[in-house]
């Protein structure tokens, strides 16, 4: 059996031990340990340890945290196979998915490690006589970071490299279900030489997470999950005076235009589709096929490819698609393929009928075609391995679908035609856009973000987005005396 602790302060905790929560390999349905549940003693523990660090480590030269993430980047991609192998145990990913995903948050760690230039502020001379005007951005303070289980190394790395790197301190409350990794970065990120008490991180359920939102001594929170809780950190956070950024969930299209190269499509759409499980809040669940022998060809070439993939778990090397995460999400989504007949929609692939492991949480892909956007399996996020096919009859007929979902994170086109793609990007109301990418994650020095119910915030994450959400901006106005009496002035500096 593993063994779970906090990490606060530089140590491991174990707090109360109660209550705790098994955490289960969802490949068997085995527990792999108890973790324990933070109240708000170790609540206080983690954010005093926070506090007490912030005023230190605000005031390191950011060349002088830059070489501490550095090492810290070395020391994750010494340790990333051990990291990835936990992953794999506690999510059930791919060793592949698992080993991507940690590179990913690396490319943003990579991105901080330059913080040094994205710190760099403003100045402008003589901005009236003898007055000169400068902007600086400085650590917004102690940071609540909560992160969902399907990344468990990528959105830790993603939001506290950046709070880190600009000088704030971090208590970390990753999902109870995939708690290994980032107690792993947390350790790394130490011995990298990071201060005790700069990086802490918490285990929980909702006692925790509120102790987090309204805790006086946290300055901003950061937090990835579904769009009914983000909603409520969002509101909870704002009254209680905090800085907030709240990205929800998700359900993307890929617009499929006539002249696409439907082989190549086919497979962008099969690896975002059903990578993961379905479990990506970038994942593709909804093809949009512009006219009818557009969705004819896509269906006759996606469902042999749908019914060839390997379900097995990450031991099995040549598994190319795991479990979902718990009992009841596979309840859960197989309840949708349920809903979507009962609704008329046609389920060419049922998931349910084809071969997976005997133990564990496994569904295999489904593909639904004639799907209509009053039904619910297109109006809600799924969260799984099942893919919807709506037919449209034209490039306008799909665009304007797109645009009235209330979900807005990622959406794609496929096409040959570089108008039908210029005008896509401009007019599509989508947060993130690909052109022939069906994944189109920004790298790590852009900014992930949404629009509309996909996300609750002012600011993306990473890139400038971030450090801009992790740092206030202080403008300074200044005169140095120069032996000219300049008099009494009643009015603001002013160029004259």
């Amino acid at each position: 059996m593993r063994s779970y602790s906090h990490f606060i302060n530089g140590h491991e905790v174990n707090g109360s031990r109660s209550p705790t929560l098994p955490v289960i390999n969802p490949s068997t349905g085995h527990s792999l340990g108890s973790l324990p549940l933070a109240g708000n003693a170790e609540v206080d523990l983690a954010v005093n340890a926070a506090k007490k660090a912030l005023s230190s480590w605000s005031e390191t030269p950011p060349a002088v945290r830059a070489k501490i993430l550095f090492r810290w980047r070395h020391l994750i991609e010494e340790n990333q196979e051990e990291i990835a192998t936990a992953i794999c145990e506690e999510h059930g990913k791919s060793k592949t998915e698992a080993l991507g995903s940690i590179g990913r948050g690396v490319d943003v760690l990579e991105f901080a490690c330059g913080i040094p230039s994205a710190l760099k502020g403003e100045f402008s001379t003589n901005v009236g006589r003898a007055v000169d005007s400068y902007s600086i951005r400085q650590p917004v303070g102690v940071v609540g970071a909560i992160t969902p289980f399907n990344f468990p190394a990528m959105i830790p790395l993603w939001i506290c490299s950046v709070a880190i790197a600009c000088g704030n301190t971090v208590v970390l409350k990753p999902s109870e279900r995939t708690p290994s990794a980032a107690l792993m970065l947390a350790k790394l990120a130490l011995q990298a030489g990071l201060p005790a008490g700069v990086f802490n991180v918490i285990h929980g359920a909702k006692e925790a997470v509120n102790g987090l939102l309204t805790h006086p001594e946290i300055n901003a929170i950061s937090f990835v999950g579904q769009t009914s809780t983000a909603k409520y950190v969002q509101q909870t956070a704002i009254a209680h005076g905090k800085r907030v950024q709240a990205f929800g969930g998700a359900k993307n299209h890929a617009l499929v235009m006539p002249d696409a190269d439907i082989d190549s499509t086919v497979d962008a759409i099969l690896g975002a589709a059903y990578g993961s499980a379905g479990e990506r809040c970038m994942a593709i669940s909804v093809i949009v096929a512009v006219g009818q022998q557009t969705a004819d060809r896509l269906i006759v070439k996606l469902s042999p490819k749908i019914k060839d993939l390997k379900i097995g778990a990450p031991t099995d090397a040549t598994a190319e698609m795991g479990p979902l995460i718990s009992q009841d999400q596979l309840t859960r989504v197989t309840s949708y393929l349920e809903q979507g007949e009962k609704e008329g929609a046609k389920l060419i692939i049922d998931g349910r009928k084809h071969a997976c492991p005997k133990t564990g949480f496994f569904l295999a892909g489904s593909l639904f075609d004639h799907v209509q956007p009053s039904m619910t399996i297109y109006q809600d996020e799924i969260f799984g391995p099942v893919l919807c096919v709506v037919r449209v009859s034209s490039y306008v007929e799909g665009l304007n679908l797109i645009n009235g979902h209330p979900y807005a994170n990622g959406v794609a086109i496929f096409t040959s035609d570089g108008d039908s793609a210029r005008d896509f990007c401009q007019r599509v109301q989508v947060g993130m856009v690909g052109v022939n990418v069906s994944i189109p994650v920004p790298v790590g020095f852009h900014s992930f973000g949404g629009w509309k119910n996909s996300v609750f915030a002012d600011h993306g994450m990473h890139g400038m987005e971030g450090v801009r959400f992790f740092t206030q901006l202080k403008t300074i106005t200044s005169r140095w005396p120069s032996g000219i009496r300049q008099g009494v002035e009643f009015s603001l500096p002013r160029v004259e």
